[in-house]
């Protein structure tokens, strides 16, 4: 079954890594450019867009949910 979500706020809400939100207000951004403005370095975080890890290829449009998720290591 198809989910459909009905928004006209032309916003893409941004869930921060330490745990603040955002909304960007652009009807159309690419992951890349979002981490670019919040000046987030690509290679230290994960990227989920409505729950799916996406590249930074993918575009964010009008009522995404995007997650950062930052990538941790240990040794």
């Amino acid at each position: 079954m198809a989910r459909y979500v009905l928004c006209g706020a032309r916003t893409v809400l941004v869930l921060l890594p330490e745990g603040g939100k955002i909304e960007v207000n652009k009807e159309r951004v690419t992951i890349r450019s979002l981490l670019a403005e919040l000046h987030i370095n690509p290679l230290e975080v994960l990227v989920a867009k409505n729950g799916t890890i996406v590249p930074e290829d993918v575009e964010a449009c009008d009522c995404d949910e995007i997650r950062i998720i930052t990538v941790k290591s240990g040794g």
